[in-house]
């Protein structure tokens, strides 16, 4: 990770870490290194949330873009996942998201994209680095070389489109809930689900720049299972802020985790023979009841660091086929290159479908161990990590554990906390030993 960009991009609150400045100069410096330094037009699609600062945001990296004689190409509010669909398809020279995920409205980032629709490569982010801090000079456009902004919502409608095209079968007869998050699937899901033939049952869906993700969404999917409870739905997804991670509810109001979802599609997958390398891409913060229930049907697995960053470069130099998180961050690598929500939902709909059973039934072999994760606010969080004494508390809850559970204490790619998560066999042992590790960060003198 740079100063600036962590895993999933350049994050803070607006105008105070994150500023239009930022902006500005990131569009400067994209629309001349892929532009004018090659003595060309640079094409770069950008795509924003819901929140109040991205229209500030996505007008300062204009501006830069233009400056440095750029096209910038507006899908206006979209899912980053779409973003990353059209940079790819409509060879574009880059992308760029303007979202914070499932952060609160304050906070906003950067995301950038190269021309296949990935995350940008370090070498690149680290130049982007150099010219914020002043380290590099790069000439502005003259005269008729001077960029200007293209209307593109006919982008979103073609990725609207692509994803209808992904489903095999008619949705007729289902009732499907949709919290959309007041985020950026508020004007994509719905329609979506409806061309599919679904009756749909949508809440969240009135932004208003300041309710992003706030009691909603999959970070507060509780209403959301409240909800398929109460109108009697065969089943509800929850998408986060930028709509590239969706949580699932079946239709008794159980949550359906990234984990179930690994579990349900991968096993799919392995049946029909679909299955590269009979394995699934995980990351560290999977649970032990995902494992458990992989072994049981003869499916291999990879751990990687937290981050979907880390499962997608797993999952393309090795050739696996389907990865993703807990949280719902999902990647289906023969259709997308990064976490899509909207398609996700897509996929289990048509699991669900294609085998005749309630989503409780095809969750149901994923039986969760306890799990507590805490965040602790740190000073510096490779200090608080490599703390000999942090370190000591750790190995004594891993031994104290052996086989029965696990310990694993993580720095946050996105935020300055130092997060400490345990699976056991009780709550009470989890909370037991979480607490045992933060209060010995806390004697240190680590906390922030």
């Amino acid at each position: 990770m740079g100063k600036y960009f962590g895993t999933d991009g350049f994050r803070g609150e607006a105008n105070k870490d994150l500023t239009y400045e930022h902006a500005i100069k990131i569009g400067r410096f994209l629309g001349w290194y892929y532009g004018a330094r090659e003595g060309k037009k640079a094409k770069v699609v950008i795509g924003k949330d819901t929140r109040r600062s991205s229209y500030m945001l996505e007008y300062a990296l204009c501006t830069g873009l233009m400056a440095s004689g750029a096209d910038a190409y507006i899908m206006h509010v979209t899912t980053t996942p779409s973003v990353a669909y059209i940079t790819r398809v409509d060879d574009f020279d880059c992308g760029i998201m303007i979202s914070a995920s499932h952060n609160p409205y304050y906070d906003n980032g950067i995301k950038l994209l190269n021309g296949s629709g990935e995350k940008m490569d370090e070498e690149t982010i680290l130049k982007v680095e150099e010219y914020l801090d002043g380290k590099l000079e790069i000439p502005v456009a003259g005269r008729h070389d001077i960029g200007r902004t293209v209307d593109y919502v006919a982008g979103r409608n073609r990725y609207i489109g692509y994803l209808i095209s992904m489903s095999k079968f008619s949705f007729k007869g289902k009732k499907v809930g949709l919290d959309v998050a007041n985020g950026a699937a508020w004007q994509i899901a719905k329609g979506v689900f409806e061309a599919l033939g679904a009756k749909v049952y949508v809440i969240n869906d009135e932004p208003d720049g300041y309710n992003i993700n706030t009691d909603c969404g999959s970070t507060h999917i509780e209403y959301l299972q409240k909800f398929v409870v109460e109108k009697g739905l065969d089943v509800g997804f929850a998408y986060d802020g930028d709509a590239d991670r969706c949580l699932c509810v079946d239709e008794k109001g159980n949550v359906v985790t990234g984990d179930h979802i690994l579990y349900i599609y991968g096993l799919y997958m392995k049946e029909r023979g679909k299955l590269l390398n009979n394995k699934v891409v995980t990351t560290v913060m999977s649970n032990f009841g995902l494992y458990k229930a992989l072994d049981k049907v003869g499916i291999e697995y990879e751990k990687t660091k937290v981050g979907d960053k880390y499962v997608y470069e797993n999952m393309v130099q090795n050739g696996h086929r389907i990865g993703g998180e807990q949280s719902g961050h999902i990647i289906f690598t023969k259709y997308a290159t990064t976490g899509d929500g909207i398609l996700t939902s897509l996929k289990l709909m048509e699991v669900l479908l294609a085998k005749g059973k309630p989503m409780s039934e095809l969750a149901a072999p994923v039986v969760f161990y306890p799990q507590v994760l805490k965040n602790v606010r740190v000073k510096s969080k490779p200090n608080a990590q490599n703390d000999p004494d942090v370190q000591t508390a750790v190995q004594v809850v891993a031994d104290a554990l052996g086989d029965t559970g696990r310990i694993l204490v993580r720095e946050s790619g996105t935020e300055p906390v130092i997060r400490v998560m345990v699976e056991a066999e009780s709550n009470e042992l989890c909370e037991k030993y979480v607490n045992q590790v933060i209060e010995v960060i806390k004697a240190k003198g680590h906390l922030a």
